[in-house]
């Protein structure tokens, strides 16, 4: 808590909390990489499953997870710098904590599938069976995460 206090303290915070302007754009901004994360991690999931069909994993593949990776880095930081601003009360809120459970599931996810299998679905374009199974937990993860953000504001 006494970091979060620090956060909570620190001249981003402060500037956030006096600019309404700034904080609706960061806030704007968060929910693009939300939009860039998932625009592309749910239809990459859903390839890799086999219920979508389309151009190859070994096209496609490569280009989504980037756009993935690009809109979760986007995400994360502004959301550190949302939380910033009540970085206390975030932590005291039950949906912020499992978000940030699930985000670290679906992190931890992510590391596995390139751990085992990433490079040969890009390499052949086939998903085998173990990385079709992460690809439907990384999009249940992902889409938990979502909701555990939306719940933040209903508690």
């Amino acid at each position: 808590m006494e970091l979060a206090a620090w956060v909570e303290a620190s001249s981003l915070a402060r500037v956030l909390r006096g600019s309404g302007t700034l904080y609706m754009v960061l806030n704007a901004t968060h929910i693009l990489g939300i939009g860039l994360l998932l625009g592309a991690i749910l239809p990459l999931d859903l390839r890799m499953l086999g219920v979508l069909r389309g151009p190859s994993l070994a096209v496609i593949g490569p280009f989504l997870s980037r756009m993935a990776g690009a809109g979760l880095g986007l995400a994360m930081l502004t959301g550190f710098c949302l939380w910033s601003v009540g970085a206390t009360e975030y932590l005291d809120n039950a949906a912020f904590r499992w978000k940030l459970v699930l985000l670290a599931a679906a992190l931890g996810n992510v590391a596995l599938l390139h751990r085992l299998g990433w490079q040969r679905v890009v390499a052949t374009g086939v998903a085998d069976r173990a990385t079709r199974v992460l690809a439907g937990i990384s999009a249940v993860l992902w889409l938990s995460v979502l909701l555990a953000g939306r719940w933040i504001g209903f508690l």
